[in-house]
Formats: C-alpha cells, structure tokens, sequence
C-alpha cells in the first residue's frame, strides 16, 4: 500500500523534510538568541544611562578593556582638549545617513592621563584626502560628561583597519593605536561627549542609543518553529494524497478492446 514510499522520488523528498526539520528549529533558537541578546543590551544600555556619572578612572585604565557591562555608562573627565593631536574617524554616518566623519580629541585629566573623546559628527567636506576644518572645543579647564565605550575593532564594526591612510584619518577608534601615535598614556575605550554642547551645533553630538527598539527577532523564531512543524503535516498530507490517486487508478475498470473489423 505505500510501497511508493520506497521509490527514489519519495525517499528524496523524505529526506529532504528531515533534513529541513531541525534545520527549521535551530533557525529559530538562532533568532530566539538574538531577541535574548538584544533584550539584555536594552537593559544595560538603560540601566548604564540611567546611573550617576563617575569619574572615568573609576572605570578604566590604561590598557584596559572596557567590559560590555560599562558600555554606555555616564563619566566624567576634566582637564583640557589637545586639540593639536585631534583625528577623525573616516566613514561615518549622521542619524540621517549623511557621510562624514566622528571628531576624535585627546582630553588631558587634570591627574595626568588622557582619554579620547568622541565630539560628534562633522560631514564629509568633498576630499577624502584632506584633514577637514574643525570647529574648536571650548578652550581651557572644563568637565566633560558622556557615555564610556570600548575600543573599536575590526571583529565587533566589520570595518577593515585601512592603512595608508591620510595623515590624522583613522577607520577604528582605538586607545593602543592612539597612545602609540601620541607617545604618552591613554586610557582604555574613550567617551562618547554628551555634553557640554557643541559651539554652534557643530560637531554634532551622537545621539543616544534606542534601549526600546527589540525587533522582530522573537516573530522570526516562532515562524520558524511553525515551519517546522508544517514540513511533517505537509509530508504526510502528500503521502495521503499520492496514496489516494494510487488507489483510485487501481479501482478504475480496465477498458474494453476494440472488436476486429473485418
């Protein structure tokens, strides 16, 4: 009765739905993991905005990696912009997708260390190849408050680390590479300035992280599993049906043989 399941069509398409079975269930665990990611991010990123900034050398260090528990937590720092020894970060983009670049400036504490600081956004004057003009920071003694971020590296951006580049343009923000260029000590990561506000709006200041925003990961899970678990009704189903048209071919009166004409 289902000997057909023996032919080579049906063991094809057997094997084909167990095959796409657990590959169907892990797809959604994928996705499962990815909605646990981004719910745990969320609440770090709010949690870290919410707390009272700290002095930044509560939290780094020269040399030091800035765990994922200390992204986007509130510091402080107070010395003085050095603005002779200012990079930019090429390739990057406004909230609005405009191309330009991040303002990258060493911030001398008033104990000695530096930290990079991140001012904003300024766009892409038309030459790549040129240092771009960049409005100054405040001059003198201030305080600097913004979000602690961990170096940048080619594995967490996808960004290539391009080398050959114009003199004081950088693809990654990295402490090691800057304290090497600047030949003093640099804390690990580097602020992302939230305040005080930019001169004349420019740079522009990066907007803070979107700790609502989950996605459609969690609806993608479910598809999956629901796919899953369609493959084996819908096997069955075709089986069913090819058992059906089997059956009634079989039922079917054979035909009659025409009579012999003379």
């Amino acid at each position: 009765m289902y000997r057909f399941l023996l032919s080579r069509q049906w063991v094809l398409v057997t094997l084909l739905a167990l095959a796409l079975i657990p590959t169907m269930i892990e797809l959604g665990f994928w996705q499962l993991h990815r909605h646990e990611h981004k719910v745990a991010q969320n609440t770090v990123i709010a949690d870290n905005m919410k707390a009272a900034p700290v002095p930044v050398t509560d939290l780094t260090s020269p040399g030091h990696t800035v765990p994922h528990s200390d992204y986007w937590r509130r510091v402080t720092a107070t010395g003085h912009y050095d603005t002779a020894h200012e990079v930019v970060v090429r390739r990057r983009t406004a909230a609005d997708g405009r191309v330009g670049y991040h303002v990258l400036t060493p911030f001398v504490l008033d104990n000695g260390p530096t930290v990079l600081v991140n001012r904003g956004w300024i766009p892409d004057d038309g030459s790549q190849m040129n240092f771009p003009k960049i409005p100054a920071p405040p001059a003198g003694r201030l305080t600097v408050t913004g979000r602690l971020m961990a170096d940048q590296t080619t594995a967490a951006s996808g960004i290539k680390d391009v080398k050959g580049l114009p003199p004081r343009q950088v693809m990654l923000i990295s402490s090691a590479q800057q304290a090497r260029a600047l030949g003093r000590t640099v804390l690990g990561g580097y602020i992302e300035q939230t305040a005080p506000d930019s001169p004349g709006g420019s740079p522009e200041l990066i907007p803070a992280p979107d700790d609502s925003s989950i996605g459609p990961h969690m609806a993608y899970a479910v598809q999956w599993w629901l796919f899953s678990a369609a493959v084996p009704v819908g096997w069955f189903i075709l089986v069913r049906r090819e058992k059906q048209d089997r059956e009634a071919a079989a039922a079917e009166p054979a035909a009659e043989p025409e009579p012999a004409t003379a």
